[in-house]
């Protein structure tokens, strides 16, 4: 089973972005779940998202303390919530910065990535809503999730022109990974 955590911020989309993942491992034809963990409930303010897949049936309901995979939506995060809490040794963590992983002051046995999703946001969208970039990126770093199955989720949530350039900045986080 692979269990993953979502660090963002109130509006970043991070609840979104756990549904989205669940929901395209389901159209995969995987099993899935996703939940929040919501504190102060403001815009701004740091909130967690939660997303299992796995092969078999999940029974296990409970919060993910030692996640394998991390997304970190906001770097500003960084420093102020340790984002590396409990991930698996090896795991991965990828994180929404223009700069390098050994830049950042980790203290992490796990996997860095990086992308600079925001930016790939504001150039397709016009917008710094970075999270499709990050489930593009986390597609194309893993493997566990198709970006097919994730672009078909994206346009049946957004239909119409915002459901098609969220699945352009999909496919070019995804590229960026695999480069």
């Amino acid at each position: 089973m692979k269990e993953i955590r979502i660090h963002g911020r109130g509006g970043q989309g991070s609840v979104t972005a756990a549904e989205l993942l669940s929901e395209s491992a389901f159209e995969d034809g995987l099993e899935a779940q996703a939940f929040p963990a919501f504190g102060v409930e403001r815009r701004g303010a740091p909130v967690k998202a939660f997303a299992r897949i796995s092969d078999e049936p999940i029974r296990i309901r409970s919060q993910i303390y030692e996640p394998s995979h991390v997304i970190v939506q906001d770097p500003t995060l960084i420093g102020t919530i340790d984002v590396t809490k409990g991930i698996m040794d090896d795991g991965m963590i990828i994180i929404n910065t223009s700069r390098n992983p050994d830049q950042l002051d980790l203290d992490t046995n796990a996997e860095v990535v990086t992308i600079d999703a925001t930016k790939l946001a504001l150039d397709i969208l016009g917008k710094p809503i970075m999270n499709t970039a990050l489930l593009g990126a986390f597609s194309g770093a893993t493997g566990i999730v198709s970006v097919e199955a994730m672009k078909q989720r994206v346009k049946a949530r957004f239909p119409g022109e915002i459901g098609e350039k969220n699945a352009l900045v999909m496919d070019k986080a995804k590229e960026k990974m695999e480069d």
